[in-house]
């Protein structure tokens, strides 16, 4: 009975666990850009009482063995990378990625960030940056003078000012990709920082070699389903109680010995 007790533990171990990335899920599922996590499972060591394929006899062998199990554990956590939906907006400075790709946001430290996030905005320079005010990569600086900002699908950004109606080009956004974006590390922030595990980025023009085209008044929603979130959680509390179920059980076998021998 004892080991009983220790493998639902592990379970409820598992499943709070588990709780707390449905739970950041749910608290993310307005923020823009935001890819959803998914816990991932994993049984821990056996232990083997009876060798499977053993020899029983000299002519025969074991079908299967005794193997106990001794719990689970939660290994990871993997980032789902779909698209989330798209939302037009009135504001010239907020774009989004229709596909594979992050922008690249130059951190304080001189490193380079990637966010699916597109909400931008103008510092006193008239550089575009984040909302953390972390300058896009490559820099683009809008004139003070302008009276229209245009983004192209592939990153052509180009402006008229109130000096001459020509049109402007004033720098070419560049997208990144990875060959495993799973394999970034979430760093806060809608940011994410290249690891040994996402590969090398790959940098080009959006709409090329694979990269999602830029739009311009649209922002990119989280990609957490609500639904999807509450009956996981339901399923997680459900998997709680009966472990906590089996601790009670274990308990009362044990209180039964102990009152009776």
């Amino acid at each position: 009975m004892l080991p009983a007790l220790w493998v639902s533990k592990t379970g409820l171990s598992a499943q709070d666990m588990n709780l707390s990335v449905i739970s950041n899920n749910l608290a993310n599922v307005s923020t823009t850009g935001f890819k959803r996590d998914r816990a991932e499972f994993q049984d821990l060591l056996y232990q083997i009482r009876r060798q499977p394929g053993a020899q029983s006899t000299q002519d025969s062998e074991l079908p299967s063995g005794l193997q106990l199990g001794t719990g689970v554990r939660i290994v990871g956590t993997q980032k789902n990378f779909t698209t989330g939906s798209l939302q037009t907006t009135d504001q010239p400075l907020d774009m989004a990625i229709n596909g594979r790709g992050f922008f690249q946001i130059l951190l304080p430290d001189g490193t380079i960030g990637y966010s699916r996030d597109g909400t931008y905005h103008l510092d006193s320079d008239g550089q575009i940056v984040t909302s953390n005010g972390f300058a896009l990569e490559p820099a683009i600086v809008v004139p003070a003078e302008t009276q229209t900002f245009t983004v192209g699908e592939d990153g052509t950004v180009s402006v008229t000012t109130a000096n001459s109606a020509a049109v402007q080009i004033i720098g070419n956004l560049q997208t990144a990709d990875f060959i495993n974006p799973a394999g970034l590390q979430a760093i806060g922030n809608n940011l994410f920082l290249e690891t040994a595990s996402s590969g090398a980025p790959q940098v080009g023009t959006p709409g090329l070699n694979g990269l999602g085209t830029v739009l311009q008044n649209t922002l990119e929603n989280s990609n957490v389903s609500v639904v999807e979130e509450m009956v996981n959680m339901i399923t997680t509390q459900r998997a709680y109680e009966m472990n906590s179920k089996v601790i009670s059980t274990a308990d009362s076998m044990l209180q039964f010995i102990t009152q009776t021998l």
